[in-house]
């Protein structure tokens, strides 16, 4: 097994765990909505490849123009932090469309080749949100959790066709990009019911408070997921750093 395709490599965990593979003398296939080749190391083992997961038709290009792919890492997706009722119907739709329905399509993808190769491994990079109920996250929890239980049922499946299935699943790790673009999508929301606002305010007191604390590093996440694709005794659930960790005992 030596070609790994990664979703979401313009930045954090998807980027790191490239790199790691990179390192590791795998054959990388790094995506991105916009691709930018100097994010990472030249090499001949490396291609960078446009990959939007919300839109099927880039899904089936750049699985097309990746060839044979030993090893997918569901990693890209998209936070967001907000009382529900300043959530739109389009906002909700954008989240799924990202974190779950664009992981369940990149396997869709992937599927016919690995059953056919009667191998492959799968993971998927949810969240430990899921883990326990966190105020104003209701729609990105929401969009996780479907796909740790899609994850979960899928492994009995792709089992007996010699196909591994994992989750990693992340704690807070506020030196990515995730949390910061989670925050500015907030000015996206729709205008926040007064009543709201002093829980609001009370729950982004003790975030702020909080943000010197680092629970995750990336190279939590990378481990993990490193030995999600390269450890076939590991279980189907990898919780990576110390507050996920917690959450998961």
């Amino acid at each position: 097994m030596t070609t790994v395709m990664i979703t979401g490599c313009s930045s954090g965990f998807g980027l790191e765990t490239a790199r790691h593979f990179l390192d590791r003398g795998w054959s990388v296939l790094a995506t991105m909505r916009k691709p930018d080749e100097t994010l990472l190391p030249a090499s001949e083992r490396l291609r960078v490849l446009p990959l939007d997961v919300t839109d099927t038709r880039s899904i089936a290009r750049a699985v097309e123009a990746a060839g044979e792919i030993d090893a997918l890492v569901n990693n890209a997706g998209v936070g967001w932090l907000s009382a529900f009722e300043s959530a739109s119907e389009d906002t909700v739709r954008r989240i799924f469309e990202t974190n779950t329905f664009g992981t369940f399509e990149m396997i869709r993808a992937v599927l016919p080749q690995m059953r056919a190769r009667g191998a492959g491994v799968i993971v998927n990079v949810s969240s430990s949100v899921t883990l326990k109920p966190l105020p104003l996250l209701q729609v990105y929890t929401a969009s996780k959790a479907a796909v740790n239980a899609y994850t979960e049922c899928l492994a009995l499946e792709l089992a007996p066709l010699g196909i591994r299935t994992a989750l990693v699943l992340p704690g807070r790790a506020p030196s990515t990009s995730f949390g910061s673009n989670a925050r500015a999508s907030m000015a996206e929301a729709k205008e926040t019911p007064e009543a709201y606002k002093p829980f609001i305010e009370k729950v982004m007191s003790a975030f702020m408070e909080s943000a010197s604390e680092e629970p995750t590093r990336s190279e939590d996440v990378v481990r993990a997921i490193w030995r999600a694709v390269t450890d076939p005794g590991c279980p189907l659930r990898l919780p990576a750093g110390s507050d996920a960790e917690a959450l998961a005992a």
